[in-house]
């Protein structure tokens, strides 16, 4: 899976809300754009080296991802959030360059992530349907 190259948007969020029931984290920038982003895609779009791993090629595809929730949204100076997820992942800062290019090519990028999993067997829920 093809992980976003860091692009420099120049965006800056105007306002960032967790809406926990529906899972989402919605993101206003300051051109109007607004996006509300899946906590599973956040996840799965991590900018950890646990996910992206440390240099091109080594990302991990993240799997049963499906029912991960963010719990709290940290500030990190002027710059990006840290997401702290329920699964117990909260590494990784997501710029403001980053979550503007995961909202803008959102519909892209979901289709990649769901593409690997069904070239490597696995589905977005919990079950290894790969061993199945």
């Amino acid at each position: 899976m093809k992980r976003p190259d860091r692009k420099d948007t120049g965006r800056v969020p105007t306002d960032i809300r967790l809406r926990r029931k529906s899972r989402l984290l919605e993101v206003s920038f300051d051109d109007g754009s607004r996006f509300e982003l899946p906590a599973e895609y956040l996840r799965v779009y991590s900018p950890s080296a646990e996910v992206r791993g440390h240099g091109p090629g080594q990302a991990i595809l993240q799997v049963g991802k499906a029912e991960v929730n963010i719990t709290d949204v940290e500030p990190v100076g002027q710059y990006a959030v840290r997401l702290v997820f329920d699964d117990g992942h909260s590494t990784g800062l997501y710029s403001w360059d980053l979550l503007y290019d995961l909202g803008s090519n959102q519909q892209q990028y979901w289709q990649d992530y769901l593409q690997a999993l069904a070239e490597a067997g696995y589905s977005r829920h919990a079950r290894d349907d790969h061993d199945a």
